[in-house]
């Protein structure tokens, strides 16, 4: 019964072609062209002024829609990423700890030395004040 459904080699007779992989897309993509195309042809556009300006739920947009944020907001999200990502490769280690023998938490010593000496250096720098010009050089 199993030998009607396998060939010799073991793989399925019925396993799918990337010929007909590549069909299949082609026939996706010339869809979504035609579908697009009678959208943009049968959609009526009526543009006014209410039309194209920017909603911002309910209340009239007035000024720049710009706020330029301080550079220590970004540095900061990107020291939390770093060390949140930290957090990651700590949490799996500790899940496995007992496979990965004391070679295991000799990496991940050195590991969370240099994510702290990193972190004093940040700190020293300024890099974690939120001041006007505390990043110091």
């Amino acid at each position: 019964m199993v030998s009607s459904v396998f060939n010799r080699e073991g793989f399925a007779a019925w396993q799918p072609e990337s010929g007909i992989m590549a069909v299949y897309c082609l026939i996706i993509l010339a869809l979504l062209l035609v579908i697009l195309f009678l959208t943009r042809w049968l959609g009526e556009r009526r543009p006014t002024e209410i039309k194209e300006a920017p909603y911002e739920c309910g209340i009239i947009p007035t000024g720049n829609a710009r706020f330029p944020y301080p550079a220590p907001f970004y540095l900061v999200a990107i020291f939390f990423l770093i060390f949140d990502v930290e957090g990651a490769f700590i949490f799996s280690w500790a899940i496995a700890f007992d496979r990965l023998g004391w070679l295991g938490w000799l990496q991940i010593s050195l590991f969370i030395i240099i994510l702290l000496i990193s972190l004093m250096y940040l700190w020293r720098k300024g890099g974690l004040e939120w001041g006007r010009s505390n990043l110091r050089s």
